[in-house]
């Protein structure tokens, strides 16, 4: 065994032996180290955001790969590709009343691939589909979500409507996976490429988050005030933050499973 595999094989085994508290220290500390490398390489942070929707498209294009070569839509959740559509869209709606940039394009093409993926899941390969694992009722987080849009969204001077939207397609966003967790945890056995897209969807919230946490240390704060005032700047980081710890616990055995050369995920009970 070489010295650095070696060292790895070492430290994998330090951190399985530790109690779920040090655990979770040291994935604070690692995502902390993460955000100061990223701030020192990453000259413009507006560059990390375009870098998550670039990896959720790679993680849709898994997708497509296996809807397309596999013929088989097994192991993937309907109902978190259409809560995906549902705040891509209404993302798409406020981009173009309200700012219309680079993102509203990649949103552009992202929407039309998860509308695509939606499409074969439930016509063309719905044999594959495991309806009895996606269980999970999507107006658990729908709802929810637009009580919170309506108490709390932008105090900007666009249409309340607008606002409202914004907020919802910020919060809905943060939650969309959910469905995707439950059918793995109900299977227990994740194949690759799931595993690929689920990972790709964690590494852009991660992006996505340090983006938001690095322009707030840029700016000082103030980029909380142009967002708006009250409680909605805090609810957007808040919002970033969730979507990357839900995911996070999956990731950790994602690397962990790649680091042991195993092409098959399984997850122990409650990990998400």
């Amino acid at each position: 065994m070489r010295p650095p595999t070696r060292l790895i094989h070492a430290v994998k085994v330090w951190v399985r032996r530790q109690p779920p508290k040090v655990k979770a220290f040291l994935a604070v500390v690692s995502g902390m180290a993460a955000l100061v490398l990223l701030r020192a390489v990453v000259h413009d942070h507006d560059n990390l955001f375009v870098a998550a929707e670039a990896v959720h498209a790679i993680g849709i294009s898994v997708l497509i790969y296996k809807l397309m070569k596999e013929k088989t839509c097994a192991g993937l959740s309907l109902k978190s590709q259409e809560l995906t559509a549902i705040f891509l869209a209404v993302r798409l709606y406020c981009s173009f009343v309200m700012e219309y940039d680079i993102h509203t394009l990649l949103d552009s093409a992202t929407l039309l691939t998860t509308l695509w993926v939606i499409y074969m899941m439930r016509f063309k390969l719905k044999s594959t589909y495991m309806e009895d694992k996606d269980n999970f009722a999507i107006y658990y987080v729908l709802v929810p979500c637009a009580v919170l849009a309506l108490l709390v969204h932008p105090s900007t001077s666009h249409n309340i409507l607008n606002r409202i939207s914004w907020a919802f397609c910020v919060y809905l966003e943060a939650v969309s996976v959910l469905p995707q967790l439950g059918v793995m945890q109900n299977t227990k056995i994740v194949e690759p490429f799931t595993a690929h897209y689920v990972f790709a969807l964690g590494v852009a919230r991660f992006l996505s988050c340090a983006h938001w946490v690095l322009q707030v240390l840029d700016t000082r704060g103030h980029l909380l005030t142009a967002l708006g005032h009250g409680l909605w700047p805090s609810f957007v980081l808040i919002s970033e933050i969730v979507q990357t710890f839900i995911l996070a616990d999956f990731c950790y055995y994602y690397v962990k499973s790649v680091l042991g050369g195993q092409l098959v995920l399984r997850l122990p009970s409650g990990v998400v």
